[in-house]
């Protein structure tokens, strides 16, 4: 499952990790988010051990939003060293989002 990414973990789970950190921008009314819901959970099960795969949620934490200059969701972002290295804007397939994170793992 999808960790939650939330401006009081945000410290721990993504600026700390030694891990690539897989953050999906996302909010409750948008339907192009619900699409890509399910391969974000799935591919947090794939990845478990290797990246650390969450969620955040652009309406409650608008300061990790702004952090990154998030302008559309879903946003993907991949996070390495509190870097961001890669990113994926829209509605994209799963082996899209799979094909990023093994170029970046």
């Amino acid at each position: 499952m999808a960790l939650e990414i939330t401006e009081s973990n945000y410290e721990e789970l993504v600026a700390k990790s030694d891990k690539l950190v897989v953050i999906d921008f996302w909010a409750e009314w948008c339907g192009p988010c619900r699409l890509v819901a399910p391969f974000i959970a799935e591919l947090a099960t794939e990845y478990n051990g290797k990246a650390v795969i969450g969620k955040c949620d652009v309406d409650d934490n608008p300061d990790i939003a702004s952090k990154f200059s998030i302008r559309n969701i879903p946003t993907i972002l991949f996070v390495k060293n509190n870097e961001v290295v890669d990113k994926l804007i829209g509605a994209v397939p799963k082996t899209k989002i799979a094909e990023t994170i093994e170029k970046n793992l």
